[in-house]
């Protein structure tokens, strides 16, 4: 197996939406905001070659929504989906699969693209994955707090393609990838959990947003279930820094992969790196 990083640029949300109840003085220090309280953070995706099987972790924003939509998030950067998979040798229609962690549109909006007037998969080779618990969360009845996260043009039409395929609770994606779950952003988000080089790595999709979300009270205010969240980090940082874990980063803006120690003030921190260093 071989896996790539896969840049598709930057956009930005408020800093107090993204660290909840922690105070601006607090957070500011690794993620220091602009002028308008915005901070930064990136789309950075995974890309798994395994023999003729191209797996792609999320999607990033895309590009469908109109000027007054991104607008909200100041999209920036250089990098592009396209230009990265073109960097190591790749097209989107060489993808066979795409696992969907969850469907809020800054993880799923690259899934589906504007044609004329059709909306249409991005990945017209690639089955998309996702599972049932999350999907109808998404789908059938969205609760108030999501359902601006949720975009039907970036979900439904992936249904209506025939793309559409469900994990199982406990079934894993390959024999090298399993599928992890936390329940407290949202239900049922997939954190796929690689073997690779003799190590594990744990996608943190949004449980660990940034190398400044590890205290375990830095959660943000996005998550449903707060409670449920600090809960989950309680038990996943314990066992990520029993197993030496690597952790890859879908949204910090600076640092692809991290792994974490026990220090005074709990766990933290050990050391950045990137993917390409394992």
């Amino acid at each position: 197996m071989h896996l790539y990083t896969i840049d598709t640029g930057f956009f930005k949300l408020d800093g107090g939406a993204m660290f909840g109840v922690v105070p601006q003085s607090l957070w500011s220090r690794t993620n220091p905001p602009d002028a308008k309280n915005l901070c930064t953070w990136a789309t950075r995706l995974l890309l798994m070659e395994d023999g003729n099987q191209l797996t792609l972790i999320d999607t990033g924003l895309g590009d469908k929504q109109d000027a007054k939509f991104f607008g909200h998030y100041d999209l920036h950067g250089d990098a592009t989906l396209d230009s990265s998979l073109a960097k190591h040798g790749f097209h989107r229609d060489d993808i066979t699969d795409i696992i969907l962690t969850h469907l809020h549109f800054d993880h799923c909006g690259g899934a589906i693209k504007r044609e004329s007037e059709q909306l249409i998969p991005a990945f017209k080779n690639a089955k998309y994955w996702s599972n049932e618990k999350h999907w109808d969360w998404a789908t059938v009845d969205p609760n108030p707090r999501e359902k601006a996260s949720f975009l039907k043009e970036n979900i439904l039409p992936i249904q209506e393609s025939g793309q559409l395929n469900f994990l199982a609770e406990g079934q894993s994606f390959n024999d090298q990838v399993a599928i992890r779950y936390a329940n407290g952003h949202t239900e049922a988000m997939m954190l796929p959990q690689i073997q690779y080089k003799g190590k594990t790595i744990l996608y943190m999709a949004d449980l660990l947003p940034s190398v400044g979300h590890i205290p375990i009270p830095y959660v943000m205010s996005y998550d449903v279930r707060p409670l449920v969240t600090m809960d989950e980090r309680k038990d996943y940082w314990q066992e990520i820094v029993d197993n030496e874990y690597i952790l890859y980063l879908e949204h910090d803006p600076e640092h692809e992969c991290c792994t974490l120690q026990h220090t005074e003030k709990g766990i933290r921190l050990k050391e950045t790196f990137k993917l390409s260093e394992i």
